[in-house]
């Protein structure tokens, strides 16, 4: 049985107002004194109240919408995914409506609720690291809801992605067993992209299985970009000069400690050991193709649109789709 959800009623008892003052904060209009509007914004919150902004057309138009949220457009990635979902729609009546949260959960929050507002027929977002408030307004908004990339956590619903922590570890072993010892990390703001953070993880954790530690590692404040790696890398050989590979956040960061080497005059591979992640095509187009992991993105927007369309119902139970990952061999590694 779905939960009941709450109502403005409810949201104007639990604040002390009344019905058109509330009314007057949702839609942002009328002269509302400041301590109201954070009682009536602290009442919202804590019931979970969704108001609906679709009230005045038709329903089977409501029900027409996806809401997508992406954490980031900075790079290829999610563009990717995005495109994928676009395909699984395509034939169908169906429309996403985007957001784009830079990483930030509690900016998240912000474009689900408005999302819900809109009463979509279903919810897409990326990961299942949210605000406790995301959570539970995924939770009871009764709508199909897929969580994209990461298969760690807890299901709402549906997940369509892969372990980074497994990735993150099979990266290490394929370095260890190519024979390199001396592995030094890029990254960048963690903060942030907790998928990242769980690939680091899995990397020392194969370097620990096989005796091994992180010879030095460096992180470059803000997120990753080619310009970050350029810079970064020098930072990395200068801790620890004697490393023998580096293993980069991503292949943005990996291309451009590409770049460095030959700036440098440091022989790729031989020298020293490049190892990216995302498969990105242009890490694929440098003269030496990068030594990377290369993730389903198109394909994790395509299941998870196609998903939602085949069962538009939330099912009982949650599920995990695994659309895995590839370790390409590349020349830099």
């Amino acid at each position: 049985m779905p939960p009941i959800k709450p109502t403005l009623t409810d949201v104007a008892r639990l604040a002390g107002v009344s019905e058109i003052t509330v009314s007057r904060v949702v839609r942002g209009k009328g002269p509302i004194a400041e301590e109201t509007r954070l009682r009536v914004r602290g009442a919202i919150e804590t019931l979970g109240y969704v108001p609906n902004r679709a009230a005045g057309t038709l329903a089977s138009s409501a029900s027409l919408f996806i809401g997508v949220i992406l954490p980031s457009m900075h790079n290829i990635v999610f563009p990717e995914v995005l495109r994928g979902i676009y395909e699984g729609l395509a034939g169908s009546p169906y429309q996403p409506l985007l957001g784009v949260s830079e990483y930030d959960r509690d900016k998240e929050q912000e474009i689900l609720a408005s999302l819900l507002a809109w009463q979509p027929m279903a919810i897409i977002t990326a990961g299942s690291d949210h605000t406790d408030v995301t959570r539970r307004l995924l939770s009871e908004s009764g709508v199909r809801v897929v969580e994209l990339m990461d298969t760690e956590g807890d299901p709402v619903d549906l997940v369509v992605g892969f372990s980074h922590r497994q990735a993150g570890y099979d990266s290490g072993r394929h370095l260890i067993a190519r024979g390199y010892r001396r592995i030094g990390y890029v990254g960048h703001d963690w903060a942030a992209d907790r998928r990242a953070r769980l690939r680091y993880e899995g990397l020392v954790a194969a370097l620990a299985d096989a005796g091994l530690s992180l010879a030095a590692e460096v992180h470059a404040d803000g997120p990753s970009s080619v310009t970050g790696g350029t810079e970064m890398l020098p930072r990395l050989l200068a801790a620890a000069p004697d490393i023998d590979a580096a293993v980069f956040v991503n292949d943005d960061m990996a291309v451009g400690g590409y770049f460095h080497c030959l700036a440098a005059g440091i022989a790729v591979k031989k020298e020293l050991a490049l190892f990216g992640f995302n498969g990105l095509d242009i890490g694929q187009a440098i003269p030496m193709p990068l030594s990377t992991v290369r993730s389903n993105r198109f394909e994790i927007g395509r299941i998870a649109a196609e998903r939602i369309i085949a069962e538009p119902k939330r099912p009982a139970a949650t599920e995990v789709v695994n659309t895995g990952y590839e370790i390409i061999e590349g020349a830099t590694a």
